[in-house]
């Protein structure tokens, strides 16, 4: 469950509460949702090519219909899961639902669902295994749902996309990739000024990190008074250590695009996809944040007319999904009211006139929250209830060697103000492992108390993978974590 994050300027403003007007919020949910079709439709039949392309229109329309995305799909699922969760998701959670409705193993959804069918959550799932895709595009390209469920909170939207990211993207280029994206988009709500936008979503991520360089390359590209082309080129060469089809090199088209597109919703998709690479992904992101800032008004007929207002879906099963964006977005609406008084939301809807009394105040990043948010283990799993937080921390990755133990550190954080009298146990210990350090039992933990429990982890030369339940009961109800072993 995602705690309650609020900047200092958040604090500041509660007593002048920022209201969008819902009608208009409606039209922006849209139009950011219809932006995503677009901008999809328009770039996946140039996605991996590395080449500068010569876009400006559709090239590959069935009649009446958008092209199938990932891009949208997962934002379906992750819709799903709060709404099943009444908005109080963790990455674990998010981990469950991946492996239950995602049928697709496409690089790092492949490599973050293998680890997890071990028994490896996240993070680590997406961090184990992963130091070709954990850098990659699988995250920052599903953000949209969290600015639009945390609209002007750009704090809260940072923390759902982490908790999203790191499933298969661990806790670097990838996962900070999406906390810029999905701030930006909150931020979006409340904030028209592109350069304004662009500074603040930096301010969101590491000063240092090598997606934050690749966008600064392009601003400075701009600057200078580059072409787009050029432009272009200079982030190609910042981020050839990395190389295609990467996050820090898409995210800077991305804002290729935006910059050179003078605010031309057709001219800016078309360069964003001009840039090449990844290309769905990069017109589907301008193409919802150019539909958050100004509703559907940026978005001329002849580009929603060819593709019409339905949802097709690729990577996605098991589950009805929202036939068309119109249901999306009442169903988006809907979450999003629980959403902001679940987490006491700076900015609330209302049927009375949009009012944002001072935007800069929403927009202060709480540098504390931040960088606790950008320094979280990968090697520690976390489940989350209303009253308890429970944590296996690896101390490393999940390989157990012959003839050495592991350590592995769990502990159970009170948070409530009761005592609580809780049960522990651990199961589905194969043959051929033994494990020391801790008891099956009742567990007694004060108010705002920790308890500490040590599992130290041998196997025998012929032990072979294991996945080891830890379940913690509380009044009843079960919470279970699986900790996967990798047996060398």
């Amino acid at each position: 469950m995602i705690a309650i994050i609020l900047s200092s300027a958040q604090g500041k403003t509660k007593d002048k509460k920022s209201t969008i007007n819902e009608a208009e919020f409606r039209d922006r949910v849209y139009a950011c949702w219809l932006g995503k079709n677009i901008g999809g439709t328009l770039g996946m039949p140039f996605e991996g090519k590395k080449e500068i392309n010569n876009v400006s229109f559709y090239t590959k329309v069935k009649e009446g219909e958008p092209a199938a995305n990932d891009d949208l799909d997962l934002q379906l699922l992750w819709l799903k899961a709060m709404e099943e969760n009444d908005g109080a998701i963790d990455a674990y959670t998010l981990g469950e639902y991946w492996l239950k409705y995602v049928p697709v193993n496409w690089n790092e959804y492949g490599v973050g669902k293998v680890n997890m069918k071990l028994g490896i959550m996240p993070p680590l799932s997406g961090e184990y295994n992963n130091a070709k895709w954990k850098t990659s595009n699988g995250a920052w390209i599903r953000s949209e749902i969290w600015a639009c469920l945390a609209p002007g909170n750009p704090m809260l939207a940072a923390r759902f996309a982490w908790e999203d990211a790191c499933v298969d993207h661990g806790c670097t280029e990838g996962t900070f990739a999406e906390i810029f994206t999905a701030a930006l988009e909150s931020a979006a709500f409340v904030e028209k000024d592109m350069n304004k936008l662009i500074q603040f979503g930096l301010s969101m991520i590491p000063d240092n990190c090598l997606t934050a360089k690749a966008i600064r390359v392009a601003l400075e590209a701009k600057n200078k008074g580059l072409n787009w082309q050029q432009a272009r080129e200079t982030v190609v060469e910042a981020t050839k250590d990395l190389g295609w089809f990467q996050a820090p090199r898409n995210v800077a088209f991305t804002m290729i695009g935006w910059l050179y597109g003078e605010g031309d919703f057709g001219k800016s998709i078309c360069i964003a996809v001009n840039c090449g690479d990844d290309t769905d992904c990069t017109g589907a992101t301008l193409g919802s944040v150019l539909g958050i800032i100004h509703g559907t008004s940026i978005i001329p007929d002849k580009w929603r007319a060819p593709i019409g207002d339905g949802i097709k879906t690729v990577a996605i099963s098991g589950f009805d999904a929202p036939a068309n964006l119109w249901i999306l977005t009442d169903k988006t609406i809907l979450m999003q009211k629980k959403v902001a008084e679940k987490y006491k939301s700076p900015v609330i809807l209302s049927l009375s006139k949009t009012m944002i009394p001072d935007p800069a105040r929403l927009l202060i990043p709480d540098h504390k929250s931040l960088t606790l948010l950008w320094n979280k283990s990968p090697f520690q799993i976390m489940r989350h209830t209303d009253d308890l937080i429970f944590t296996c921390d690896y101390n490393g990755g999940p390989v157990l060697n012959a003839n050495q133990t592991k350590t592995l550190n769990l502990s159970i954080e009170n948070k409530s103000g009761k005592m609580k009298n809780l049960v522990f146990n651990l199961h589905n210990v194969p043959a051929g492992y033994k494990i020391s350090g801790y008891q099956d039992g009742t567990v007694k933990i004060k108010p705002r108390g920790l308890y500490r429990i040590t599992l130290n982890i041998s196997s025998s030369d012929k032990a072979e993978n294991a996945m080891l339940i830890a379940e913690v009961i509380d009044n009843g109800k079960s919470l279970p974590m699986k900790i996967g072993i990798v047996k060398q």
